[in-house]
């Protein structure tokens, strides 16, 4: 699959391919757990990462990672250590899980409407006062010129932007409230910045110099093929009834871990706007046919692996099923729970 940056949380760990510990852990959180009176013995966390060929050493440097972003917390002071979400860690988990689950369900409800933000910051600052050698004087310059464009940057990606040309970026939808909130953090005190956030309209909307040239559409294309491509096999036995709980833990917790990935480089444009055919909505069936045929094996085994280390695991355990509220698509969101980075836009 191809690695494109998903938008960055604060609150996460970076989202990448292969067995993060601290994104499997988080994954593995969201999916599983949905309390926070639930104690969670360190030994049972080391266990069940165990079956996914993650290191004790690794275990449990995730959690204390995660400890530190505020996904978890240790309860009280015995040891070894016991952990629990919080409540904030669980209401996020929800909420991205239902973002997750409802991307794609149906088109993105289209108005014609862009925010757009263009931007300009000197190359470099003023001298400081008392610098006399040019050289000194440049790169401190060049450092301060750099750094707030760098920023402004990254923050237009972690909203969803995507560069256009070299100072305008466009996202689709026509709310300007967070961008604009985002640029007076890191532009309201550098000397000469100026920026505007707009709601605009394509004349040519379709045509070579539209929005769509933004972005990298046959990159994002060629992911979910090779997502369908990845996990059709999985599919087939699946339907077949050849996987048992051993494997559906780790089988579903993968495809979730990979089809996570897309609500945050997917800027969901309107149909008009992608090339044919467009295969998210077969990479989406795929990944709901497998995360729900497989929920309580994966259940199961998960329920296995912890209780002799967490003996009322049975008790806390369970699985996230795609419901009623995920049959629904936020026609101008961005799901920021901290997966996030720079979306897929092509020439930024």
């Amino acid at each position: 699959m191809s690695d494109h940056a998903p938008r960055g949380d604060a609150g996460a760990p970076r989202a990448q391919v292969g067995p993060n510990p601290q994104h499997l852990l988080t994954t593995l959180l969201g999916e599983y757990l949905d309390s926070d009176d639930a104690s969670l013995p360190s030994m049972a966390v080391v266990a069940i990462l165990r079956e996914f060929g993650i290191s004790e050493p690794s275990a449990r440097a995730a959690l204390s990672r995660l400890t530190k972003r505020g996904l978890i917390a240790v309860r009280g002071s015995g040891r070894p250590p016991v952990y629990h979400l919080t409540p904030q860690a669980i209401a996020r988990h929800r909420a991205r899980m239902d973002h997750f689950l409802s991307f794609g369900a149906r088109p993105r409800q289209w108005t014609g409407e862009w925010v757009t933000v263009s931007f300009s910051i000197p190359q470099s600052a003023q001298p400081q006062s008392g610098q006399t050698q040019s050289g000194q004087a440049q790169s401190g310059q060049a450092q301060t010129g750099q750094a707030p464009r760098h920023a402004v940057r990254k923050a237009l990606g972690a909203l969803g932007f995507a560069r256009l040309y070299d100072s305008v970026w466009i996202r689709p939808g026509s709310d300007p409230a967070p961008v604009s909130q985002a640029l007076r953090d890191i532009l309201d005190d550098v000397d000469g910045a100026r920026w505007s956030v707009m709601i605009t309209r394509f004349a040519e909307e379709t045509g070579p110099h539209g929005p769509a040239a933004a972005y990298d559409l046959a990159g994002l294309a060629s992911a979910y093929e090779a997502f369908i491509a990845r996990y059709s096999d999985l599919r087939v036995a699946v339907r077949n009834g050849d996987v048992d709980a051993t494997r559906a833990l780790v089988a579903r917790t993968s495809v979730m871990d990979s089809w996570r990935k897309f609500p945050d480089i997917d800027p969901d444009l309107p149909e008009h706007l992608l090339p044919a055919p467009w295969p998210r909505q077969a990479a989406r069936e795929l990944m709901l046919e497998i995360h729900s045929a497989l929920g309580s094996l994966a259940e199961a085994r998960l329920i296995e692996v912890a209780t002799p280390y967490w003996p009322d695991a049975a008790s806390w355990i369970t699985h996230f099923e795609a419901s009623e509220v995920a049959a629904s698509v936020s026609g101008d969101g961005i799901g920021g729970d901290g997966f996030g980075g720079d979306g897929i836009g092509g020439n930024g």
